[in-house]
Protein backbone atom coordinates (compact mmCIF):
# COMPACT_ATOMS: atom_id res chain seq x y z
CA UNK A 1 0.00 0.00 0.00
CA UNK A 2 1.45 2.62 -1.40
CA UNK A 3 0.79 6.34 -1.24
CA UNK A 4 2.55 8.61 -3.86
CA UNK A 5 2.87 12.18 -3.32
CA UNK A 6 3.52 14.39 -5.99
CA UNK A 7 4.18 18.20 -6.72
CA UNK A 8 1.76 20.42 -9.08
CA UNK A 9 5.13 21.01 -11.57
CA UNK A 10 5.86 16.80 -11.33
CA UNK A 11 2.81 15.56 -12.05
CA UNK A 12 2.28 16.32 -15.55
CA UNK A 13 3.99 14.27 -17.87
CA UNK A 14 3.23 16.57 -20.74
CA UNK A 15 5.70 18.83 -20.03
CA UNK A 16 8.25 15.94 -19.56
CA UNK A 17 7.54 15.07 -23.23
CA UNK A 18 8.36 18.62 -23.98
CA UNK A 19 10.97 19.12 -22.65
CA UNK A 20 12.53 15.75 -24.20
CA UNK A 21 11.28 17.20 -27.12
CA UNK A 22 13.52 20.37 -26.76
CA UNK A 23 16.33 18.20 -25.57
CA UNK A 24 16.99 16.46 -28.88
CA UNK A 25 18.42 19.86 -30.70
CA UNK A 26 21.53 18.35 -32.53
CA UNK A 27 19.09 15.11 -34.07
CA UNK A 28 17.20 15.43 -37.18
CA UNK A 29 13.84 16.35 -37.04
CA UNK A 30 12.59 12.79 -38.28
CA UNK A 31 13.75 10.92 -34.84
CA UNK A 32 12.78 13.79 -32.76
CA UNK A 33 9.09 13.56 -34.39
CA UNK A 34 9.82 9.48 -33.92
CA UNK A 35 10.31 10.10 -30.30
CA UNK A 36 7.40 11.95 -29.55
CA UNK A 37 4.92 9.90 -31.27
CA UNK A 38 6.26 7.06 -29.74
CA UNK A 39 5.39 8.61 -25.82
CA UNK A 40 2.71 10.33 -26.76
CA UNK A 41 0.96 7.02 -27.84
CA UNK A 42 2.65 5.17 -24.84
CA UNK A 43 0.62 7.92 -22.58
CA UNK A 44 -2.62 7.38 -24.58
CA UNK A 45 -2.45 3.67 -23.77
CA UNK A 46 -1.69 3.99 -19.83
CA UNK A 47 -4.77 2.88 -17.31
CA UNK A 48 -6.96 5.67 -17.07
CA UNK A 49 -7.88 6.64 -12.80
CA UNK A 50 -11.68 7.15 -12.74
CA UNK A 51 -13.99 7.53 -9.80
CA UNK A 52 -15.39 4.32 -7.59
CA UNK A 53 -18.27 3.96 -9.49
CA UNK A 54 -20.90 1.06 -9.54
CA UNK A 55 -19.41 -2.23 -9.77
CA UNK A 56 -15.73 -1.60 -8.77
CA UNK A 57 -14.26 -4.34 -6.50
CA UNK A 58 -12.94 -2.66 -3.08
CA UNK A 59 -10.03 -4.01 -0.88
CA UNK A 60 -11.13 -4.52 2.70
CA UNK A 61 -9.07 -2.45 5.02
CA UNK A 62 -10.29 -3.20 8.59
CA UNK A 63 -11.24 -6.55 11.03
CA UNK A 64 -14.72 -6.73 10.32
CA UNK A 65 -14.51 -9.97 8.37
CA UNK A 66 -14.79 -8.62 5.14
CA UNK A 67 -12.04 -9.35 2.37
CA UNK A 68 -13.88 -7.98 -0.81
CA UNK A 69 -16.51 -5.32 -1.66
CA UNK A 70 -18.41 -4.29 -4.64
CA UNK A 71 -19.59 -0.66 -4.60
CA UNK A 72 -23.40 -0.79 -5.31
CA UNK A 73 -24.15 2.87 -5.11
CA UNK A 74 -22.11 6.02 -4.45
CA UNK A 75 -24.21 7.66 -1.80
CA UNK A 76 -24.21 12.15 -2.44
CA UNK A 77 -23.08 11.74 -5.58
CA UNK A 78 -24.27 10.15 -9.14
CA UNK A 79 -20.48 10.32 -11.22
CA UNK A 80 -18.80 8.08 -8.70
CA UNK A 81 -16.84 8.60 -5.05
CA UNK A 82 -14.23 9.88 -4.01
CA UNK A 83 -11.73 9.78 -0.72
CA UNK A 84 -13.75 10.00 1.96
CA UNK A 85 -16.98 9.43 0.87
CA UNK A 86 -19.97 6.88 1.41
CA UNK A 87 -20.74 4.05 -0.34
CA UNK A 88 -23.23 1.28 -0.42
CA UNK A 89 -21.64 -2.10 -1.26
CA UNK A 90 -22.24 -5.70 -1.24
CA UNK A 91 -19.80 -8.43 0.51
CA UNK A 92 -17.87 -10.68 -2.32
CA UNK A 93 -15.40 -12.38 -0.10
CA UNK A 94 -15.31 -12.91 3.67
CA UNK A 95 -13.59 -14.46 6.39
CA UNK A 96 -15.41 -17.62 7.52
CA UNK A 97 -15.64 -16.38 11.33
CA UNK A 98 -16.61 -12.21 10.62
CA UNK A 99 -18.59 -9.36 11.90
CA UNK A 100 -19.56 -9.74 8.31
CA UNK A 101 -20.84 -12.27 5.51
CA UNK A 102 -20.68 -12.70 2.22
CA UNK A 103 -23.67 -10.98 0.28
CA UNK A 104 -24.15 -8.63 3.31
CA UNK A 105 -24.81 -5.27 1.82
CA UNK A 106 -22.80 -3.07 4.13
CA UNK A 107 -21.65 1.00 3.96
CA UNK A 108 -18.04 1.87 3.84
CA UNK A 109 -16.37 5.20 3.39
CA UNK A 110 -13.59 5.16 0.74
CA UNK A 111 -10.02 5.70 2.23
CA UNK A 112 -7.61 4.94 -0.67
CA UNK A 113 -8.57 5.44 -3.65
CA UNK A 114 -6.25 4.77 -7.49
CA UNK A 115 -7.44 8.23 -8.70
CA UNK A 116 -5.05 11.24 -8.00
CA UNK A 117 -6.16 13.46 -6.02
CA UNK A 118 -5.09 17.27 -5.39
CA UNK A 119 -4.75 18.57 -1.91
CA UNK A 120 -4.51 22.41 -0.83
CA UNK A 121 -1.35 23.09 -0.71
CA UNK A 122 -1.05 21.80 -4.08
CA UNK A 123 0.36 18.49 -4.07
CA UNK A 124 -1.49 15.61 -5.32
CA UNK A 125 -2.20 12.02 -3.69
CA UNK A 126 -2.46 8.80 -5.31
CA UNK A 127 -2.55 5.08 -3.62
CA UNK A 128 -1.90 2.09 -5.39
CA UNK A 129 -4.81 0.52 -4.59
CA UNK A 130 -9.09 1.33 -3.70
CA UNK A 131 -9.91 0.37 -0.35
CA UNK A 132 -12.87 1.00 2.20
CA UNK A 133 -13.55 0.94 5.65
CA UNK A 134 -17.12 -0.74 6.81
CA UNK A 135 -19.34 1.63 8.58
CA UNK A 136 -22.56 1.30 10.25
CA UNK A 137 -25.78 3.52 9.03
CA UNK A 138 -24.41 6.12 12.11
CA UNK A 139 -21.14 6.10 10.22
CA UNK A 140 -19.04 4.40 13.25
CA UNK A 141 -16.41 1.72 12.27
CA UNK A 142 -17.67 -2.34 12.20
CA UNK A 143 -14.01 -3.06 12.96
CA UNK A 144 -11.66 -1.86 15.29
CA UNK A 145 -8.50 -1.64 13.32
CA UNK A 146 -8.00 -0.09 10.02
CA UNK A 147 -4.62 -0.87 8.40
CA UNK A 148 -2.44 0.62 5.93
CA UNK A 149 -1.90 4.48 5.10
CA UNK A 150 -5.44 6.18 5.09
CA UNK A 151 -5.30 10.39 3.90
CA UNK A 152 -5.55 13.06 6.92
CA UNK A 153 -8.77 14.35 4.19
CA UNK A 154 -11.01 11.98 5.98
CA UNK A 155 -11.23 14.61 9.20
CA UNK A 156 -12.70 17.23 6.67
CA UNK A 157 -15.29 14.48 6.23
CA UNK A 158 -16.08 13.86 9.69
CA UNK A 159 -14.34 10.45 9.67
CA UNK A 160 -12.50 11.07 13.04
CA UNK A 161 -13.14 7.78 14.70
CA UNK A 162 -11.43 5.85 11.05
CA UNK A 163 -8.56 8.35 11.85
CA UNK A 164 -8.00 7.69 15.31
CA UNK A 165 -8.25 3.21 14.80
CA UNK A 166 -5.59 3.88 11.45
CA UNK A 167 -1.81 3.09 11.89
CA UNK A 168 -0.63 5.33 9.27
CA UNK A 169 -1.65 8.75 8.27
CA UNK A 170 -1.00 9.85 5.04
Amino acid sequence: MAARLFSKSSSVGHTLLGALGTSLVGVGSAAREATTKLNYSDIFFQQQRTFIQMRTNLKVVDNSGAKRVMCIQALKSKKGAKLGDTIIGSVKEAQPRGKVKKGDVVYGVVVRAAMQRGRCDGSQIRFDDNAVVLVNKQGEPIGTRVFGPVPHELRKKKHVKILALAEHIA
